[in-house]
């Protein structure tokens, strides 16, 4: 399942040229990394945050906020979002060594009091951050639409089954492999040693204390992890946006979305997250148009039609995450895969 959803993510500017499936395309490529990274730290740690989204939005400021100082360069790119990650360590190391001693809910009501002043910061410091009304920029020319990337003889676009071989394709190939790199990346950590001791904590904190891991180091460590490459998936998916403000990098609302969707796809199990930000963002995006088919086909059935007008698409998408919950408990990788024993 999760090979044909990376083959169709491969091939999507050719599958689906449309500019709004294009963008749906590339915002899962960033989510997927995003939602796997959560899943090092709820999934496999055992730990609750609610600052991923700080971390994300640090990538995606410093990265805005070099763009439109400095103009559309790999530089600005480089040193913006180096820095984002950069901050989002440090911001992680004082975190993680303040807080990660305390229980559970503690460190999450920590966390969410980091991610509610950040947002309060990316509001207030509007002449560096643009507010709430946020940064539009420019990208690096190579990711431009009018960047020709593959010419004819009389200069004009080549196109390749239909799609022309610009700019687009080149930014959206940017996202995907950074996304691919990255997630790859995630796989080999819980593949590796480190990823065994992780369970060990989340299963038994006090028992792989007592056999000689440090647990705070660990947890501290992966918390750092999750933050840099939560600040990596920011500057893709700022990079690709050319907009960043605080309801598209920080917004609590995002927040959300990424605990659902690692519930949906599958705590604990990484590829899980591939599942559920497909699952998530299809419903998001498409679940009103099928209400409006749906309403338009049962216009002469009595009730149907008012229960399926699309402005009541986040019913239907509450009942689903239900329906899904309930016969997936371990999330539908995990329950495909067996997982879920421990819960």
């Amino acid at each position: 399942m999760v090979l044909a959803i990376g083959l169709c993510l491969m091939a999507a500017p050719f599958l689906f040229p449309e500019v709004r499936a294009q963008e749906v395309a590339a915002r899962i490529c960033v989510f997927i990394v995003l939602v796997a990274s959560y899943d090092l730290l709820i999934g496999y740690t055992g730990i609750v945050s609610f600052a991923h989204t700080m971390f994300f939005g640090l990538g995606a400021y410093g990265t805005a906020i070099a763009l439109k100082a400095w103009g559309p360069g790999w530089d600005a790119v480089l040193i913006g979002g180096g820095l984002g990650v950069l901050a989002a360590f440090v911001l992680a190391v004082l975190i993680g060594l303040l807080s990660l001693r305390v229980k559970a809910i503690f460190f999450a009501m920590v966390t969410l009091a980091a991610a509610s002043v950040m947002m309060v910061l990316a509001s207030q410091l509007s002449q560096f951050t643009g507010g709430e009304d946020g940064i539009t920029y420019q990208a690096p020319r190579v990711l431009s639409p009018a960047f020709k990337l593959v010419t004819d003889a009389d200069g004009k676009v080549v196109q390749l089954f239909g799609v022309r071989l610009n700019g687009k394709i080149v930014a959206y190939y940017f996202v995907f492999l950074s996304s691919l790199i990255l997630f790859l990346a995630m796989l080999r950590i819980v593949a590796s040693p480190l990823g065994t001791v992780l369970e060990a904590i989340r299963e038994n904190e006090l028992r792989a204390e007592a056999i000689g891991y440090r647990v705070v180091a660990y947890r501290t460590a992966i918390f750092c992890i999750a933050a840099v490459i939560a600040a990596l998936a920011g500057i893709v998916r700022a990079v690709w946006l050319k907009y960043t403000g605080p309801e598209v990098a920080l917004s609590f609302a995002i927040m959300i979305d990424i605990l659902l969707m690692v519930v949906i796809g599958g705590m604990g199990t990484i590829i899980g997250a591939v599942i559920g930000v497909v699952v998530m963002s299809l419903a998001q995006f498409y679940l009103k148009d099928l209400m409006q088919v749906a309403a338009d086909a049962t216009a002469g059935v009595p009730l149907l039609p008012d229960l399926l007008d699309p402005d009541r698409w986040l019913l239907w998408l509450g009942l689903l995450f239900i329906l899904l919950v309930y016969f997936f408990p371990a999330g539908i990788a995990g329950t495909l895969m067996g997982k879920g024993g421990h819960r």
